[in-house]
């Protein structure tokens, strides 16, 4: 939801229950397609130093979009995918250093 606020032309969600379902469709395709296109993709994974990963999770995100319908969820395109995964990548790993700075104290 905040990233619909963020990027309101790259991203639509039609409200916190169409979020919480289109999480649950993300995480059921990244549990079932993304090793699968990790696995197909390693070569020209290697050649790019591991950033054509951010491509596999920007298509799963359009996806998502598509398995959920452009009325209640829609990402605007591969540039915008790609920047909305590159956003979630970054406060992932923030919030990951956050819980390891937590438990070495």
């Amino acid at each position: 939801m905040a990233l619909a606020y963020l990027f309101p032309n790259m991203l639509y969600v039609n409200g916190l229950g169409t979020a919480l379902i289109a999480s649950v469709v993300f995480s059921i395709l990244n549990t079932l397609l993304k090793p699968i296109l990790q696995i197909l993709s390693f070569p020209i994974t290697i050649l790019t130093f591991g950033l054509f990963s951010l491509v596999i999770n920007a298509s799963i995100l359009m996806m998502t979009g598509y398995f959920m319908g452009q009325g209640v969820f829609y990402v605007n395109g591969l540039g915008s995918a790609l920047l909305l995964t590159i956003t979630i990548s970054l406060v992932n790993a923030l919030l990951q250093v956050n819980k390891s700075n937590k438990y070495t104290e």
